[in-house]
């Protein structure tokens, strides 16, 4: 599991121009988690990633989203998979598919609700347009331990 972690101010998604996921932040910041599923991963990997989005001191005053209650935005993004190292074109084939991928992004978002976290969500499979207000900017990768950089 990989996935792009960024502290902001406030962030949304929206699907057909509709908003269907927002946050807005204290001052501390909140965390826009853009994440992809790889093929391997399994409830160990959601397990690693709920702890790493909640308890990651990345909010300002070096702070974690659990320490101050921090909202978070948690959008799939099976593009994070990609592979690159060979031609223009990228390579999806790391990336789970939908059936795999859904039930494990639903578990990232169930586990960090059980944390007490505030979560707001994007839509599962549909075009998504998603703005934020990067604060910082802190920006972090995060990977579990089925995923790893492949070019």
């Amino acid at each position: 599991m990989r996935a792009v972690l960024t502290r902001v101010s406030s962030a949304s998604v929206s699907v057909d121009g509709e908003i269907v996921g927002a946050i807005e932040a204290p001052e501390t910041g909140g965390i826009l988690a853009l994440i992809g599923v790889s093929r391997d991963d399994d409830s160990a990997d959601v397990s690693t990633m709920v702890r790493k989005i909640a308890e990651l001191r990345m909010l300002d005053g070096e702070v974690s989203a659990v320490d101050v209650g921090a909202p978070v935005l948690v959008v799939s993004q099976f593009t994070l998979q990609g592979r690159t190292a060979k031609g223009r074109r990228p390579s999806w084939s790391d990336a789970a598919p939908g059936d795999q991928a859904e039930p494990l992004i639903r578990e990232v978002i169930d586990g960090l609700r059980e944390r007490g976290l505030e979560v707001a969500e994007g839509r599962f499979g549909a075009m998504m347009s998603v703005s934020s207000v990067n604060d910082g900017p802190f920006t972090l990768l995060v990977e579990t331990g089925n995923s790893t950089l492949r070019g």
